[in-house]
């Protein structure tokens, strides 16, 4: 089965909405509001400079994606894109779907003068995601991520 990486469309509304939904139940036990959620993905298809999002697919459908989100560093004098939203659907696990959306993205990077890498955060517990990523050669020695987020979205 082949698959490939696109950038995502206006048409991949739905299927990033929905694997956002099943991402944030699956990883954190969360049920994300829908209509906010909507519209936060609509927002980043219109606008390209909010976020981008990639799309793995086989011929006939969508089977997994992530999301990059842009970070300036004065340290690098450059751009630092951080990987979000990842999700691979259930039946396509353990097939290599992560990396093929992560060297791609890493292609990007490379072939680019003003992106100096790439970061992610993940869940503390999330084990089996920090094994995959540690096995493309990213490591988590350097940062812990804190946050604080409004209640009301």
């Amino acid at each position: 089965m082949k698959i490939t990486v696109r950038d995502a469309k206006s048409e991949d509304h739905k299927v990033i909405t929905d694997f956002q939904m099943e991402m944030a139940k699956e990883t954190e036990a969360l049920k994300l509001d829908r209509d906010i959620l909507s519209a936060g993905v609509s927002s980043v298809l219109r606008d390209s400079l909010k976020a981008r999002y990639f799309i793995a697919q086989t011929e006939s459908e969508a089977v997994g994606m992530l999301m990059i989100t842009f970070e300036w560093s004065d340290w690098r004098n450059g751009w630092v894109w951080w990987i979000q939203s990842v999700y691979t659907k259930p039946g396509f696990r353990k097939m290599g779907i992560y990396r093929l959306l992560y060297d791609h993205i890493r292609n990007l990077v490379n072939s680019s003068d003003n992106i100096r890498g790439l970061r992610l955060y993940v869940d503390k517990r999330n084990v089996p995601a920090q094994r995959v990523y540690e096995s493309l050669g990213m490591n988590g020695d350097h940062y812990t991520t804190y946050e604080w987020m409004k209640t009301n979205g």
